[in-house]
């Protein structure tokens, strides 16, 4: 028998370290927020999506009582984006999430299934997204959706 280890590398930052590109687009996420339909869960996402040309997307989860019809943040800003400028890659996006009132202190990461969708937009494109989850104390960043997405399913 062989064994492997599997790592994903987390830099972690304070929103002031931060260079004035992302903390708009992490502005922009946690704005989003506020557009959030989330009657069941009480949990709000947003999720702003950078271009290669400068221009920001941003959405939120959006919910409905036939679960799980509603859709994530992160795939509601991505399909957005992409839909709306479809040959321009993808080079950022930072998610937020908010409930009682609050950012959470500490980061979230999107679900399995926005991972597959991130991942394909990087497959689309050939570049790598960077991804910040922010939180009130920390916000990591992610270089590539396989660092959260190991062993993924991707057609090359």
């Amino acid at each position: 028998m062989k064994s492997q280890s599997i790592q994903t590398k987390i830099d972690i930052y304070a929103f002031e370290e931060l260079s004035d590109d992302i903390k708009s687009l992490i502005n922009s996420a946690k704005a989003a927020v506020l557009t959030s339909y989330s009657p069941y869960s009480e949990f709000k996402v947003g999720a702003a999506v950078l271009l290669e040309n400068g221009m920001i997307f941003s959405a939120s989860n959006q919910e409905n009582v036939a679960f799980p019809s509603g859709l994530c943040a992160e795939r509601v800003a991505m399909f957005y984006a992409n839909a709306q400028q479809p040959q321009t890659p993808v080079t950022a996006i930072a998610i937020a999430a908010l409930t009682k009132g609050d950012f959470l202190q500490t980061p979230i990461s999107p679900c399995g299934a926005c991972r597959q969708v991130l991942l394909e937009t990087e497959t689309r494109f050939g570049n790598f997204i960077d991804i910040y989850l922010f939180g009130n104390k920390e916000i990591f960043h992610i270089k590539g959706v396989q660092q959260l997405l190991p062993l993924c399913f991707a057609h090359f």
